[in-house]
């Protein structure tokens, strides 16, 4: 009889400390991501602007079409040419995202760091305030939340009722959102991965049947990693663009 196996789910998103073990600085696989990812975006523009060709290639190419469909594909498209002193920011943001999301799929790795709620709220925080800063310093504080509180357009007798619905989606539901989409995205990835993985083990060692209905398990399996390549971009994106609209929110609050 097939017996299948999964580990809890507190298994598949947890990692004990190696470094610095029962410390607030301890140091798990998650962490190393962290700072793997990290790195690799840094080398990865570093060496792209070394080379300076007049006619791009390699890696330089790559930087510069990356940079490219963020400006064109993202900032132009939601915040106009005023947006573009965000550059810097939203291609850090994309190119993070995705590093972190693609090398999860890694035989190694097989863990996608995202799926630790924490790093996706920091880096929603860090949106969060960028665009509440903006919106204070380019409008001044009491116009700023009252073009929150009071869009335009909507009958008055309404804002009794959309007003604290705006302030609340503007101050607490965007950050929350924006951290929950990527988290909970690569979770359900992570674990649809594991399910087949498992499924594909176990039909493997049980022989028989099993064993001939394990090259289909397997198949879904590569099928669904390379799904998880699409998903590791999306994702990236996604996240990159709504905070360029939210940011663009605070430059433009007539849109």
């Amino acid at each position: 009889m097939l017996a299948l196996e999964f580990p809890p789910i507190s298994h598949l998103v947890e990692w004990p400390d190696f470094w610095l073990k029962d410390s607030a600085f301890g140091v798990n696989k998650v962490v190393l991501l962290f700072w793997v990812a990290a790195l690799l975006t840094i080398g990865f523009f570093v060496l792209a602007g070394r080379q300076r060709k007049l006619v791009p290639s390699g890696v330089q190419g790559l930087a510069e079409s990356t940079i490219d469909f963020v400006r064109n594909g993202i900032i132009m498209q939601t915040m106009g040419p005023e947006g573009l002193t965000f550059t810097p920011l939203l291609v850090t943001l994309f190119t993070f995202i995705f590093s972190l999301n693609a090398i999860a799929l890694l035989p190694v790795v097989q863990m996608p760091a995202n799926a630790r709620m924490a790093l996706p709220m920091a880096m929603a925080l860090l949106v969060w305030v960028l665009y509440i800063g903006v919106g204070l310093v380019k409008q001044g504080p009491l116009t700023y939340f009252k073009n929150i509180m009071f869009p335009p357009g909507v009958p008055k007798a309404l804002y009794i009722l959309v007003s604290p619905i705006e302030l609340v989606s503007t101050i607490i539901v965007r950050p929350l959102s924006l951290s929950v989409r990527l988290f909970a995205n690569l979770l359900a990835g992570h674990l649809i991965l594991v399910t087949f993985a498992v499924m594909t083990d176990s039909l493997v060692g049980s022989g028989g049947a099993g064993f001939v209905l394990a090259p289909f398990t397997f198949a879904l399996l590569v099928a669904l990693t390379g799904f998880e390549v699409l998903v590791a971009f999306l994702q990236a994106y996604i996240f990159t663009i709504l905070a360029a609209v939210y940011i663009g929110g605070s430059l433009h609050p007539e849109h």
